[in-house]
């Protein structure tokens, strides 16, 4: 999956070794350098830190998991299609499972860096099962689904079941409740629309009938001098 013909790829593959051998904690950026057979300098030129490594390392997954994506039918609901999506992207990372557990286990905050690019990575998933990720509500399923992988992520660490039965129910039911938020959610903004729609019309400005003049129905010379009242 890396391209290791580059530096970069044999750092991040060296990287994913040394974390599923010792806990992360304990992996250093020397020890990462020494394992990819390099200087620390040559590491610094294309990573700065551990997290821009794993950034990397998620940018490769997405590459792999657009490539493998099954392609969506018409009949196939965006909550199968994005359900397929996720369930290719734990068969990619499967052979960093052990390296995953020691990563995610060690791990802090993640820093602002690798929030960006998991959000991005969700972006991408989302478009693999083509589900629009544009505007305020495609920011809000980017979001949202987001929370759903790294949940079901825990529990796909501690799946050790070849059929990962428990990784599929447990996304088919975040999947299901992320649905059901979504539609309240749309709920909630249809019936803003409503209300916003029912005090326009109750409060827009309606002519008096002594505003218009008697003798010939236009409005009273007083009433548009432009008073500013």
């Amino acid at each position: 999956m890396f391209d290791q013909s580059h530096l970069r790829g044999r750092i991040v593959a060296a990287t994913m070794k040394l974390a599923s051998e010792r806990p992360w904690r304990d992996v250093t950026l020397l020890d990462i350098a020494e394992a990819t057979g390099v200087t620390l300098v040559d590491l610094k030129n294309e990573f700065a830190t551990k997290s821009e490594i794993l950034a990397a390392f998620t940018r490769s997954v997405d590459d792999e998991v657009l490539r493998r994506a099954p392609r969506r039918e018409s009949a196939t609901s965006p909550r199968d299609a994005i359900f397929e999506i996720l369930m290719t992207r734990f068969d990619v990372l499967a052979p960093y499972k052990e390296a995953l557990r020691s990563i995610a286990g060690g791990s802090r905050a993640p820093d602002p860096a690798f929030v960006c690019t998991f959000l991005a990575s969700q972006h991408w998933m989302l478009q693999a099962a083509g589900i629009d990720t544009s505007g305020v509500r495609g920011g809000m399923k980017v979001s949202g689904l987001a929370g759903v992988y790294a949940s079901v992520l825990r529990t796909w660490l501690k799946d050790d079941d070849p059929g990962l039965a428990r990784t599929m129910a447990a996304l088919d039911r975040r999947l299901r409740r992320g649905e059901r938020a979504m539609s309240n959610v749309e709920d909630v903004k249809a019936g803003l629309r409503r209300i916003a729609e029912m005090f326009a019309s109750v409060c827009r400005p309606r002519r008096r009938p002594s505003d218009v003049s008697p003798e010939s129905g236009t409005p009273r010379a007083e009433e548009t001098s432009g008073s500013g009242i």
